[in-house]
């Protein structure tokens, strides 16, 4: 027996289940795996004169994994010859088969973005969600995020990504790109997504971000005149109040009044703060990891698709509503 071998069977009889072991059975319950494949397949590589390719559903786990724990295509790689429970979400064996190396991950990354296929898993995973009632789409809550790019210029080409770019956050500058999300105002859900350099003002993409049938919109103060760009018309707008012009005001029941209303708004838009978290802290997306925009992109819309289901899965888990 090989060492690696005898690890695997060392692991087979050991007791304790760890997080991440409960995050992946979690995740095995709750991704509409058949729906995804469906999406996927047409794309995919047939087997034909050239080295059988890996499974679909194989690659499509591990393009998950590299998500929800950040790694790279190398580290992924490695990833997989070290830790068994991530060799057994994907089903691979080190004694049956072989594991994909890091430019197989790398080209499954790359047909997903050729091909254009992250709008279509954010929009089969919302399918998913709203055939068991959980995505309402009655309201949206419209927000952004910045995500850092690295700023160095000690590269071959001298030069930071051209395509991101600074924007100033109070008395803070910083250098990257921004997330704009589109959240269900019933649920959390994020249900649209687009990604721009970081000096794009968060009011430019708030007509991308809805989907047309919303009765209420809910921003913050960044979407002042927001109203005003979206194509549609009477839907409610719910636009926080800019804190200068409350701190201006006389004291007196007036101000007060406006004091509890925008704390009413706020508590509604608190809701989309939640795919952020999930983002940044639970996946520990702090930073792209690509050059550009597009492929940054990409990554982030799988991101919240991944986001919903996470913040989904005990709601999926206690209902019995899930597919294996």
């Amino acid at each position: 027996m090989t060492q690696m071998s005898f690890s695997d069977a060392e692991y087979a009889g050991k007791r304790k289940q760890t997080r991440r072991e409960k995050f992946l059975a979690e995740m095995e319950q709750v991704v509409p795996w058949e729906a995804l494949l469906a999406v996927i397949e047409p794309a995919y590589p047939k087997a034909g004169n050239g080295r059988r390719p890996y499974a679909l559903k194989t690659m499509l786990r591990i393009h998950l994994m590299q998500n929800w724990f950040g790694y790279s295509d190398p580290a992924m790689e490695e990833a997989l010859y070290e830790v068994a429970p991530l060799r057994r979400f994907a089903g691979l064996s080190l004694t049956r088969g072989s594991v994909p190396d890091e430019t197989t991950i790398l080209n499954f990354r790359r047909l997903l973005e050729t091909h254009d296929l992250a709008p279509a898993i954010l929009a089969t995973v919302n399918a998913h969600l709203s055939d068991r009632g959980l995505l309402l789409r009655q309201g949206t809550i419209v927000d952004a995020t910045i995500i850092h790019a690295p700023s160095s210029t000690k590269n071959a080409s001298k030069a930071r990504d051209p395509e991101m770019h600074s924007t100033r956050k109070g008395n803070q500058w910083y250098f990257g790109m921004k997330a704009h999300i589109g959240v269900d105002v019933e649920s959390g859900f994020v249900h649209t997504v687009t990604g721009t350099a970081a000096n794009v003002a968060d009011v430019m993409e708030v007509g991308k971000l809805l989907h047309g049938k919303e009765k209420t919109v809910h921003a913050d103060a960044g979407y002042a005149g927001a109203e005003r760009r979206a194509s549609k018309r009477g839907r409610k707008w719910h636009i926080a109040a800019k804190r200068g012009a409350i701190k201006a005001m006389p004291e007196g029941e007036l101000k007060d009044a406006i004091k509890h209303t925008e704390h009413m708004k706020a508590a509604v838009r608190s809701k989309v703060e939640h795919p952020f978290r999930v983002l940044k802290r639970q996946f520990g997306f702090q930073k792209v990891r690509f050059k550009g925009l597009a492929k940054n992109t990409a990554q982030i819309l799988t991101l919240f698709a991944l986001s919903n289901l996470w913040m989904a899965r005990r709601t999926l888990m206690l209902t019995g509503e899930v597919r294996p």
